[in-house]
């Protein structure tokens, strides 16, 4: 891994330690919004699940097969994995983010669609290729200019909008319960060394500061499949 990956690797921990994991606080309201619209009957809720299906023909519920190719480059370099160490690809934040766009945040699929096409013109026009097919320093090039709002072509949503919208969701899917679609074997939880939801903990436990590393992780998803559950 590059100095530069472990920057931003450590940039993100860092914000997600210290917001007292503000993914994993996101992604519930999320989680509760998907079943709000869910439970409404009317026909113009229950048409836009079909919609967002129809609009896509590769992947998922909403991405193409294109989008998200470019969504999945996008987020890891965001969030770049190692080995024992993962990033965006390990925590199936691509996943996450396709049923969210089908779902709870349904009003973010125009800025979505335009942020994608904006940023693969930009690199056809400057780089002959599609933003996932560029070689990943060329990538982080990219990456931090639309940081900086400094890619041309971009409209609506300007570059570092699309930038910071992409990012807030790489986080949340970091760091939230795995049972809202992201967190893939609770690889965010283990990059920061929280424990999840546990049975019980002991009052060593609760006195010591050293790391907590008893296993098992278990999340909602977890107690969904255990006794009574679901699985």
């Amino acid at each position: 891994m590059s100095k530069h990956d472990e920057a931003r690797r450590a940039f993100l921990v860092g914000a997600a330690v210290t917001g007292a994991a503000a993914g994993a606080a996101l992604a519930p309201e999320v989680y509760a919004k998907e079943e709000r619209r869910r439970n409404r009957k009317n026909t113009a809720t229950a048409a836009a699940p079909e919609q967002a299906h129809s609009a896509s023909t590769g992947f998922g519920v909403f991405f193409s097969s294109n989008d998200a190719a470019t969504v999945a480059a996008l987020t890891e370099r965001i969030m770049p994995g190692a080995p024992g160490k993962p990033g965006a690809r390990d925590a199936d934040v691509l996943n996450y983010i396709d049923l969210a766009l089908a779902g709870a945040y349904a009003d973010l699929q125009d800025l979505y669609r335009h942020g994608l096409a904006a940023l693969d013109a930009y690199c056809a026009q400057n780089h002959q290729q599609p933003f996932a097919q560029l070689p990943q320093p060329r990538q982080d090039g990219i990456v931090a200019a639309m940081a900086e709002g400094k890619v041309a072509g971009f409209t609506w949503p300007t570059a570092q909008a699309f930038f910071n919208t992409v990012r807030t969701h790489t986080m949340e899917v970091m760091f939230a319960d795995p049972a809202y679609g992201g967190n893939k074997d609770f690889a965010g939880w283990r990059l920061v060394g929280f424990p999840g939801a546990q049975m019980a903990f002991t009052a060593e436990d609760l006195l010591s500061r050293e790391a907590f590393t008893r296993g098992p992780i278990l999340g909602l998803q977890g107690q969904a499949k255990g006794p009574g559950g679901r699985g």
